[in-house]
């Protein structure tokens, strides 16, 4: 006998667009008007980037042309070195360029690069360093006062640094540190937020691992260095950025301890390049030199912009 079947009744599947019947969800179109701000923000801080690029290959006629180009008209790298300028002559319209400056100091104006380089790379080191080794103490090891010693860090956090710039100075001089690469590193070496950030990342990673690793006979610093360091390479790299930017435009600090223009950093040169007596046609020359200051830091956020959206993610798992 044989059974009637009606007509089996078509399920409304979802489209590509997100709705049903084709109509595209409320929710992605307000995401996209969401990202807006992001967007205008995004331009006010590439602007002036832009107009620093272009000003460095201006020549003097046009920076101080009223309206200015958004475009060099005839670009020209006398910001860097202008052939025609004498130091020994008056030479009109003609000004020493950015890599006929500095004659008094060994290398002119790399040697500042260089010790921006050196010392935004040992400080960046050596903060991580220690900062990990605080961080693991803290997290993993049953010490007595832990909490307390982890609150005063924190505490630490909202004492303004400007406070401390006396007292680190003559520390400082006390031991002969002035105008030195130790009165630069020794005391930007203690990051109280680093030392924050990396136990919360801490917190997520079992115990099962340390103890696992203790177990096997591996000593605190084997511990420290082969398996904890390993596992904090996101957080590290994240944090790096930080530590590194601050570092390569710290201003004030170097301004208090540089005596002699051999042990100045990048911002303290570009301070001296924008005197009071700068005049317009000085300008092409401290925009020339701005890119060249600005530009590693770019390339290191580029090179670590994965590792650091990972780490900010990865630090508020808990384990």
């Amino acid at each position: 006998m044989a059974v009637e079947t009606g007509p089996v009744p078509r399920m409304a599947t979802p489209t590509r667009r997100g709705g049903v019947h084709g109509r595209p969800r409320r929710s992605t179109s307000w995401a996209g008007w969401a990202k807006t701000p992001l967007y205008l923000l995004a331009i006010t801080m590439i602007v002036p980037f832009y107009w620093m690029v272009i000003t460095a290959f201006k020549p003097v006629s046009e920076i101080t042309r009223n309206p200015p180009s958004s475009v060099p008209e005839r670009p020209t790298t006398l910001g860097y070195s202008d052939p025609a300028w004498r130091p020994d002559a008056d030479t009109p319209g003609h000004v020493a360029g950015l890599f006929q400056r500095f004659t008094e100091v060994d290398l002119g104006f790399w040697r500042f690069a260089i010790n921006s380089v050196v010392i935004a790379g040992v400080v960046t080191v050596l903060a991580l360093l220690a900062a990990s080794l605080a961080a693991y103490v803290i997290t993993k090891h049953d010490i007595r006062g832990r909490r307390v010693i982890f609150l005063m860090i924190l505490g630490s956090m909202m004492i303004p640094w400007q406070t401390t710039l006396i007292p680190n100075y003559l520390v400082v001089r006390n031991l002969g540190w002035i105008d030195s690469y130790l009165g630069y590193i020794i005391p930007a070496i203690p990051k109280a937020f680093v030392v924050f950030f990396l136990v919360q990342y801490l917190r997520s990673i079992p115990n099962d691992l340390i103890e696992a690793a203790r177990i096997d006979g591996a000593g605190e610093w084997r511990i420290w260095w082969q398996v904890v360091m390993p596992l904090l390479r996101p957080a590290l790299a994240a944090m790096s950025i930080f530590v590194m930017l601050n570092e390569w435009n710290n201003f004030l600090w170097p301004l208090i301890i540089v005596e002699s223009d051999r042990m100045a950093n990048l911002p303290v040169a570009l301070a001296r390049l924008n005197s009071a007596f700068t005049g317009a046609q000085h300008m092409g020359v401290i925009m020339a030199a701005s890119p060249l200051a600005s530009l590693p830091t770019v390339v290191f956020f580029l090179l670590f912009q994965k590792h650091f959206t990972r780490g900010i993610a990865m630090s508020g798992l808990k384990g």
